[in-house]
């Protein structure tokens, strides 16, 4: 009778420790489902890295940062003014055959302050992507009032072409983090096709640039020409969000900064959005 009950005490005890042990191993495993369950939703919020073109043309990640170097600001600018402007009546090439034989422009339209319609040229709608979307529209629809309609004539004694001149991109100046004051100092010049006419307007202006986030799309290889000219915009990871005259005193003389003056003051309210 006592050899029974040692040995069902016995069985008692391994099936306790048994027990104990499964339950262990379940909650040590709902403690791990828990913790994979958090990194996946912080990698689910995560911002992705910011790929910085340097000057030499080669891209770096950085995590989550707002610094961008002063040169890539710059060339932001030039390029983005640059392609603006470009009123060529062609479209951009988007083959090695465009290049050499490149279609006519026919146009986007776009609305106007005014509320009338009018056109502005593919490279312009393409450009003003580079600008945040609260003022893309107003200053795209600045730019149509601007764009004459011989730009997009195929009459060569009436067609037009225009493009940016840019005599000086001074350096960014840092106003906040992220955010910079870019100056410029440009001139539209159109010329006439048939008699290579030229008319230069000044374009001096004041740029508010700041550093976003942009995001690929995840179908690539189905996008336009146009669209993939928009994305490779928005893969600068910068914005121009305000633009201002730039006064220019007794001149311009390029190896002096005490002849560059701002209208008015980004504080005071002087920039126009």
């Amino acid at each position: 009778m006592t050899k029974l009950l040692q040995e069902r005490k016995s069985s008692i005890n391994l099936l306790t420790i048994f027990t104990i042990f499964t339950f262990s191993l379940h909650f040590l495993a709902v403690i791990f489902l828990l913790l994979e369950g958090f990194r996946i939703n912080d990698l689910i919020h995560k911002k992705p890295l910011t790929f910085v073109q340097l000057v030499d043309g080669k891209p770096v990640s950085q995590p989550d940062t707002l610094e961008r170097e002063p040169e890539v600001i710059r060339q932001f600018v030039a390029k983005t003014m640059a392609a603006m402007f470009n009123w060529s009546g062609t479209l951009p090439p988007a083959r090695i055959e465009d290049a050499t034989n490149p279609k006519p422009d026919q146009g986007i339209p776009v609305n106007t302050l005014q509320g009338v319609t009018k056109k502005v040229s593919t490279s312009s709608w393409v450009a003003s992507f580079g600008l945040s979307e609260d003022f893309r529209q107003g200053f795209l629809a600045l730019v149509a009032d601007m764009t004459p309609p011989d730009i997009f004539s195929k009459n060569k004694n009436q067609g037009l072409t225009a493009q940016l001149s840019i005599q000086r991109v001074y350096p960014p100046e840092k106003i906040a983090p992220g955010r910079w004051r870019v100056g410029m100092v440009a001139n539209i010049v159109q010329v006439r096709r048939a008699d290579n006419r030229k008319l230069l307007t000044p374009f001096n202006k004041d740029f508010l640039v700041r550093a976003v986030d942009s995001f690929g799309h995840p179908l690539s290889n189905s996008l336009t020409p146009s669209q993939q000219a928009v994305y490779s915009v928005r893969t600068q990871k910068l914005e121009i969000y305000e633009v201002s005259d730039l006064c220019l005193t007794d001149g311009y003389d390029s190896s002096s900064k005490s002849q560059l003056k701002r209208c008015g003051d980004a504080n005071s309210g002087g920039f126009t959005k």
